[in-house]
């Protein structure tokens, strides 16, 4: 699907830069629902997915995700699998595609995803 009238424009990737993409439409949604609840803080996740999306040193606020979840796989191509707390719920999930230099964002939302719960 193409932008139309009024949607907005993410600048491409600057050299060493990576892309961020949504993986599909319920993402995006998530995105756009988080972003009013922690403006700084989506954007700060947005500009570590670009600068920095596999960190050699991980946190407990971005950290790649494990077991089953370690792994995910979009357009034939299986990926990392990672995440990025946005707020004390809010998440946000990514796949760190190595070939294609992209983030495919798979989750984004205010509600923490159970399926990523620690036990």
């Amino acid at each position: 699907m193409t932008a139309g009238r009024g949607e907005r424009a993410a600048p491409p990737a600057a050299e060493g830069h990576w892309e961020v993409r949504f993986a599909d439409a319920a993402s995006a949604k998530g995105w756009e629902n988080l972003a009013p609840q922690a403006r700084e803080n989506t954007y700060r996740a947005w500009v570590t997915m670009r600068t920095a999306p596999g960190p050699t040193t991980e946190t407990p606020r971005h950290h790649r995700l494990k077991g089953s979840l370690a792994h995910g796989t979009h357009r034939g191509q299986t990926c990392e699998q990672w995440q990025i707390e946005v707020t004390g719920g809010g998440r946000v999930r990514y796949l760190l595609d190595a070939a294609r230099e992209t983030c495919w964002i798979t989750f984004a939302g205010t509600g923490h995803p159970r399926a990523t719960d620690r036990r």
